[in-house]
């Protein structure tokens, strides 16, 4: 029984986590050519 709940909540923390971090590495990976750009590393 518990170990269902844990399961199920370990789930939605996974997927959380997923949908929550997207966001970052985008913004993350946006900066990132930002700045290759205007060190002319492009």
């Amino acid at each position: 029984m518990f170990r269902a709940i844990a399961d199920v909540l370990r789930a939605i923390g996974g997927a959380v986590a997923t949908v929550v971090s997207l966001p970052f590495r985008a913004v993350a990976r946006l900066f990132g050519g930002v700045s290759d750009t205007v060190r002319g590393r492009h």
